[in-house]
């Protein structure tokens, strides 16, 4: 009887494991500061979604002309949320979106 054994190999999660580390980072920075999430967690919540929500759909659009695709990185965990959109991408979004609202936030707070 022949046994498989599933082969796992930690690199093909670094690019996710940066990601989720760079979200704790920015959450960090955000509860010291109290600029977005610690301040207003609902509208804060809500316009993170609202903004993967908007990128998720272009990429699905840029995916279905052709335009993106998942390029071949050994750091990618290889998980797929749809044809060519790996889950890594919903982190990076997330990332992009909260750094994005974190930045506004403090530069709003400076402005006053």
């Amino acid at each position: 009887m022949e046994r498989h054994s599933l082969s796992f190999d930690p690199l093909s999660f670094a690019y996710l494991a940066a990601l989720l580390i760079s979200i704790l980072g920015l959450g960090a920075i955000d509860f010291k500061h109290k600029l977005a999430l610690w301040l207003a967690p609902l509208p804060t919540i809500f316009t993170v979604l609202i903004a993967v929500g908007f990128f998720l759909v272009w990429d699905v659009v840029g995916i279905a002309n052709g335009i993106f695709f998942r390029g071949d990185s050994p750091n990618l965990s290889g998980i797929l949320v749809a044809p060519e959109l790996p889950l890594e991408e919903i982190f990076f979004l997330i990332l992009l979106s909260y750094n994005i609202l974190i930045f506004y936030a403090f530069f709003e707070r400076r402005k006053q």
